[in-house]
């Protein structure tokens, strides 16, 4: 069994992982919301599900930053152990963005259900956590 091969894979998977893993926990939390949210509504019930989406392209950015790692640690422009913590730590970022992003949406869906000529400006505060998880990518991708 080859230890240095299993390495190479272990932080590309890192950030593949965290970003799935924060996905689904931030979609499950918008989820519930939105369900929620369009048990009480006659119409426009598909406003609900678009925002319970949202948390789901961080597993996207994971996906991304997993092929490029591969990569370059299949070039040797990127050592193994690098590739763990910038894997690691992009993921980390993933997921939190994810589960914090599905929160923000539990709450836009309950103050769209309140008042429903928020829900644009609702995206604001949903964007703005997207944010974070394009800047880890994108920080990722110059450190690699």
């Amino acid at each position: 069994m080859d230890i240095g091969h299993h390495l190479d894979q272990l932080g590309p998977m890192l950030s593949l992982s965290f970003g799935l893993c924060g996905s689904s926990i931030g979609c499950y939390i918008a989820g519930l919301a939105a369900a929620a949210g369009m048990a009480r509504v006659e119409e426009g019930q598909g406003k609900f599900i678009a925002m319970a989406a949202m948390p789901s392209s961080q597993c996207i950015y994971g996906f991304i930053l997993m092929l490029l790692m591969y990569k370059k640690i299949a070039e040797g422009t990127l050592s193994p152990i690098g590739g763990i913590f910038v894997g690691l730590f992009a993921g980390l970022a993933f997921m939190a963005s994810s589960v914090f992003q599905g929160k923000v949406v539990a709450a836009s869906v309950q103050a769209t259900l309140k008042q429903p000529a928020v829900y644009g400006k609702c995206f604001a505060s949903i964007g703005i956590l997207e944010s974070f998880a394009l800047f880890a990518l994108v920080f990722s991708l110059l450190i690699i």
